[in-house]
């Protein structure tokens, strides 16, 4: 699908060009395909084959492997499972944002596993690490970037002309949003504080004596779960006594002991040690579980020597347990006594800062209001900024699309960024993302007048344009890999051709995957791989397999006549061949 957000550029690792790509998938018992590993190079790449033979399902399986719903229908007919494992290569930022998100990265690489069952569960591995499809579709965006027949629609629904026009310009709304917000802030707080002042006593002496309490306890983040665990030992240490006690006895018992036994067994292992590689294997692990068993042993004997009684302080806890859950009685919010507790620490800590408001009256409200001016001018020196970014970037945009369009068997087309600036002096005019609406506005004939996208394009045109857009933007994009599902679907003849020698152009700037079955697309690849099927009574098998030279023209020629043993149809597909290869 489209990407959407704003993007910071992604730097130089140290070893690759800052962008991802997509380096091998892997997919057992999915749908048609009961296995196959397929390697993908940098430039363009096509995936052709016959209807049925399992093109979509490629897509499908690395839809699986960036977070995508699962369904237990995809897994194989007579399997119990489907598993899709997909190895990229990543850049340091991106590798950053996998292991934020709990996955890990080897050697600028990760690999995601998805397995499906036909109970309907998932599993999903980042870099060997359990993870979650959730985990993974946060940062899938910065992986790939699909585009599927249905993509294109996404460029007549709101917002989404804004985004890409940002894109393309770089800009960054993060001082602007900041501002945004402390504007909105600032509104609310003197809003709030019109609305107290006619009951200003009542609420000065309810945040006072809040403010007191609050002073007197001095209650930290955290502090009451905390106590309550410490108060559930204390008063337990009788029982955790006998239970680690009895733990440790049949730690050292000799006769009953289960470390003498495993150190038996390990003498036994080490009479060998050097005369199987495996077993040696085997061994150093169970030698290291051991390890770990005594280690135990000895965490439990520091443990049981720091366990004793304190009834002073199991009062003291109690005492100040009782203090906390009354103030959170009397002051608290909500059901969840956590969240509650965290919440009255912030009240706690802004009482005093509320009393100076309300003891300031009008003439508080007056400061308050003289803040907002100050926020509201910085707002507005930010909003005008992005506007004209806007304005000279739209205009940019607008020209470079509409070449590449008209590159695109649309001679006379046009596409026109149109944006709408509301007014700068109205705080009611300005959101989240600025003063600005932005538009796509587009006419594919000479002299006619540009009209809403949804409008006026066909299918085959929205395609196109959807193209042309990511060959433009694609310089300023942190993504390195592209992929392309008919994205040729309404067009053929000459308008193939180009659509083929766009994509070739991306392809310099990013790793691009398309899956085709037009000839006139196919010729301009880097790389082909063909997905075959093979029918043997119910079980359809298929394979995905590299094809260069002769293969290729084979291939093409398929897909020109679908007669591939037709010399006439192969002279034609050496002949488009050579064409692509002098263009």
């Amino acid at each position: 699908m489209l990407n959407l957000s704003c993007q910071s550029r992604v730097g130089v690792g140290s070893k690759r060009i800052g962008k991802s790509s997509l380096e091998e998938i892997s997919i057992r018992s999915l749908g048609v395909i009961e296995s196959s590993n397929i390697e993908f190079k940098p430039g363009l790449t096509v995936l052709t084959g016959e209807t049925g033979a399992g093109k979509t399902m490629v897509l499908t399986a690395l839809g699986l492997v960036l977070g995508n719903k699962s369904d237990s229908d995809l897994v194989r007919q007579g399997q119990e499972r489907a598993i899709v494992t997909g190895k990229f290569a990543v850049p340091k930022e991106l590798a950053q944002q996998i292991s934020e998100a709990g996955g890990e990265v080897e050697d600028e690489s990760v690999v995601i596993s998805r397995t499906v069952s036909t109970a309907g569960k998932s599993r999903v591995l980042v870099g060997g690490i359990v993870s979650s499809a959730a985990a993974v579709s946060s940062f899938a965006s910065s992986l790939v970037e699909i585009h599927a027949q249905s993509s294109s629609s996404k460029l007549t629904k709101a917002g989404v002309a804004r985004d890409l026009l940002d894109r393309f310009a770089g800009l960054d709304l993060e001082n602007y949003q900041d501002t945004f917000e402390q504007y909105q802030q600032m509104k609310r707080r003197i809003s709030e504080l019109k609305d107290q002042l006619s009951q200003a006593d009542r609420q000065i002496a309810e945040l006072s004596e809040l403010a007191d309490e609050f002073a007197r306890l001095s209650p930290k983040s955290g502090e009451l779960v905390e106590i309550e665990n410490e108060i559930a030992k204390l008063g337990s240490v009788e029982l955790l006594n006998q239970a680690v006690s009895s733990a440790l006895n049949l730690f050292e018992n000799e006769d009953l002991s289960a470390v003498n036994l495993l150190q038996q067994i390990r003498k036994n292992l080490d009479q060998v040690n050097g005369k199987d590689k495996q077993l040696d294997q085997i061994s150093e692990r169970f030698t290291e579980s051991l390890l770990n068993l005594q280690d135990i042993s000895s965490d439990l004997t520091s443990y049981l020597s720091q366990l004793e009684a304190d009834p002073n302080r199991f009062e003291k806890l109690q005492d100040r347990k009782s203090s906390l859950n009354s103030l959170l009685k009397r002051y608290g919010k909500g059901s969840d006594k956590e969240v509650a507790f965290e919440q009255l620490l912030l009240d706690g800590k802004s009482a005093k800062e509320k009393i100076a408001d309300l003891s300031g009256g009008d003439q508080r409200i007056i400061e308050l209001e003289k803040e907002a001016e100050i926020l509201f001018k910085k707002l507005q020196e930010q909003g005008l900024s992005l506007s004209k970014l806007r304005n000279e970037n739209g205009a940019k945009l607008s020209a470079q699309v509409t070449e590449e369009v008209r590159s695109l068997s649309m001679p006379n087309a046009s596409f026109v960024i149109d944006q709408i600036v509301s007014d700068s002096k109205s705080p009611n005019s300005y959101t989240s993302t600025g003063i600005d609406e932005i538009f796509i506005l587009f006419s594919a004939h000479s002299g006619g007048t540009p009209l809403a996208l949804n409008k006026v394009a066909s299918g085959g045109e929205l395609s196109r344009v959807m193209l042309a857009l990511e060959v433009v933007i694609a310089e300023a994009e942190p993504i390195g890999t592209y992929i392309f599902d008919e994205v040729d679907a309404g067009v053929g003849g000459k308008a193939a051709i180009e659509v083929g020698r766009r994509l070739a152009k991306l392809s310099k700037s990013a790793q691009v995957i398309v899956i085709t079955h037009l000839a006139q697309v196919a010729a301009w690849a880097d790389n082909h791989l063909v997905v075959k099927k093979s029918e043997n009574g119910l079980v359809t098998q298929s394979d995905v397999m590299e094809v260069s030279a002769n293969g290729r023209k084979i291939e093409i020629a398929r897909m020109l006549s679908g007669q591939e043993d037709s010399q006439t149809a192969q002279e034609h597909a050496g002949e488009l061949l050579a064409i692509v290869k002098n263009a």
